[in-house]
């Protein structure tokens, strides 16, 4: 790195200056190139978890059904209606180039799906925290990166 030295006087104090020193661009932590394949990684384990948790919920078979009827309460057609929009919306996640507004909607109808669960879970055990409701905050952290990625390379893309 080059450092020139400016000498200068100002009201009896002496400043000195460094030449391209402050006004070089900031490094880049991560390149486009990072940045997509980091949301592609997230997206597609986002993506897989919400699919996997949805499938059963479809039919419904017979744990979806002990689960979220007798369980927590929940009609039949409300398993078969959000396991469907699981896919959906997860199915929207994946779909590059698709609409921004319809992936906030997917992104935003994924994580009030695992919010609801996490609270109905919590109000079921009457407040008591249970160990699942703990794993379910964990798929959450996988569709924040995503998010977060998905944002970013946006941004990058508008440049």
């Amino acid at each position: 790195m080059e450092v020139v030295k400016t000498s200068m006087v100002c009201n009896g104090c002496s400043i000195v200056r460094l030449n391209n020193f402050f006004n070089k661009p900031k490094p880049t932590i991560m390149t486009s190139k990072t940045t997509n394949i980091l949301y592609w990684v997230f997206t597609i384990i986002f993506a897989g978890l919400m699919i996997f948790s949805a499938v059963p919920n479809v039919g419904p078979d017979e744990q979806s059904i002990e689960m979220f009827h007798k369980g927590l309460g929940y009609p039949i057609y409300f398993i078969q209606f959000i396991g469907i929009a699981k896919i959906l919306g997860s199915i929207a996640i994946l779909i590059p180039g698709l609409n921004k507004t319809i992936k906030e909607w997917a992104y935003a109808g994924l994580f009030f799906d695992l919010l609801a669960a996490v609270y109905s879970g919590i109000a079921v055990a009457n407040g008591k925290v249970d160990p699942a409701m703990i794993g379910m905050l964990i798929w959450i952290a996988p569709g924040i990166l995503s998010y977060i990625f998905w944002k970013k390379k946006l941004k990058a893309e508008d440049k």
